[in-house]
């Protein structure tokens, strides 16, 4: 093991568990913050599946400066699925006592940036692949990496037309976001707006004859609060999330170019996070009522009056039901009994779209440590996950 260490390894540590934080020494030291490339990870990755007799195919972005892989390795057939993403958050502005970008161990911790969200469980698979290229398998082994998950699952958007032919149907797909090693299986969706608001230019000494789009702004931003409301006190409930309803959350209000310019337009970033029950193909319809409704009374003053609302990004939710097999598979695996949803979003709405039977499970707290200075991992964590990629082996194994 090459990472930096301020304690002695414990005897405790497995061979494959060593392996593991050789690997995740190497994926801490690419700077894979999403406004950078990845593809110095990449293609280490690629070497070393390739090496190991996998099929790798690379899918790039539009750009060129981004790619993510599909890898599989054993005989055709639906086999196991096992998913993560390989950019992280960035580290400016954070008080870190520790290099983020170099693996750091001390005591039962491993720290770094991307330790916990998600490079611990990419250095997971990684192993398992190792392990899996040596074993007679039955079944497949697939394996992709995408990019830009931190900027709202884009990577995954550009990649799945490429994508899904490849993975084809897998009896499972394990999306490996921090839950602590427990079964999540559900999230909600998310949905990006931009609004628009548009007035008028004027002297701001003559204010009142001019229709401000800051004062649209604000009307509008009242109406959102009111959706909020209703969607809290009225709205569906799944108390297996800590916030149990369906959120509308304004992030961002910019208008404006002077104190004496009456501002002739503003812009409102905002999102809404829904409940599987709330289709999201009603929620925007809903928004837009809202935001027409806060524009009607300026339009007596001026007819020009409006409010623009467009969805730039989304995401869908993930909601596995009582009773997929998926769950108790995942169970077995991981070794519990219970399940959770996660309040966070992850990738795995996208395979579920597909017809793939997904769940999220990964080691770490996204709570506890994901996007935090000194981000860690604990030996715990990453040794419960290599006994699940283990359990995962032994599956795939001929009998």
């Amino acid at each position: 093991m090459t990472c930096h260490s301020a304690a002695k390894s414990r005897n405790w540590l497995s061979t494959d568990m060593t392996q593991t934080l050789d690997i995740l020494d190497r994926l801490i030291g690419f700077d894979t913050v999403s406004a950078k490339s990845n593809l110095e990870l990449i293609d280490y990755v690629t070497d070393y599946l390739a090496a190991r007799g996998y099929s790798v195919r690379r899918i790039t972005d539009p750009s060129g400066a981004k790619a993510g892989i599909y890898a599989e390795t054993g005989p055709d057939g639906p086999g196991v699925l096992l998913s993560a993403h390989t950019d992280v958050v960035p580290v400016e502005g954070q008080p870190w006592t520790r290099d983020p970008f170099r693996l750091t161990r001390e005591g039962d911790k491993v720290y770094g940036r991307g330790t916990t969200d998600m490079k611990g469980y990419v250095a997971s698979i990684l192993s398992l692949a190792d392990r899996a290229a040596q074993a007679d398998l039955r079944e497949p082994l697939k394996i992709t990496l995408s990019y830009d998950e931190e900027i709202g699952c884009l990577g995954i958007q550009q990649m799945l037309d490429r994508l899904a032919p490849m993975i084809g149907k897998p009896r499972a797909c394990f999306v490996g976001e921090p839950t602590g090693m427990q079964v999540a299986v559900g999230h909600k969706g998310k949905a990006a707006l931009r609004a628009t608001c548009h007035g008028q230019n004027g002297h701001s000494a003559m204010a009142p004859q001019f229709v401000n789009a800051l004062h649209l702004a604000a009307d509008f931003i009242t109406g959102l609060r009111a959706i909020q409301d209703d969607f809290a006190y009225n709205g569906s409930r799944d108390m297996a999330y800590a916030v149990p309803y369906t959120t509308v959350h304004v992030g961002k209000l910019a208008g404006g170019m002077a104190l004496n310019i009456v501002p002739d337009q503003a812009e409102i970033i905002f999102e809404y996070r829904h409940l599987a029950v709330d289709r999201a193909e009603d929620i925007l319809p809903r928004l837009q009522k809202a935001a027409d409704r806060a524009a009607r009374p300026y339009q007596t003053a001026w007819r020009g009056a409006r409010i623009d609302v467009e969805q730039y990004n989304a995401y869908p939710g993930l909601d596995v039901q009582d009773g997929n097999p998926i769950i108790a598979y995942a169970k077995r695996l991981a070794q519990r009994n219970d399940t959770t949803k996660v309040p966070f979003g992850t990738e795995a709405g996208f395979f579920d779209g597909l017809g793939i039977p997904t769940i999220v499970c990964g080691p770490g707290s996204m709570e506890g440590q994901g996007h935090k200075p000194d981000e860690y991992l604990s030996l715990q964590q990453l040794g419960d996950c290599d006994a699940m990629m283990d359990r995962i082996l032994d599956d795939l194994k001929a009998q």
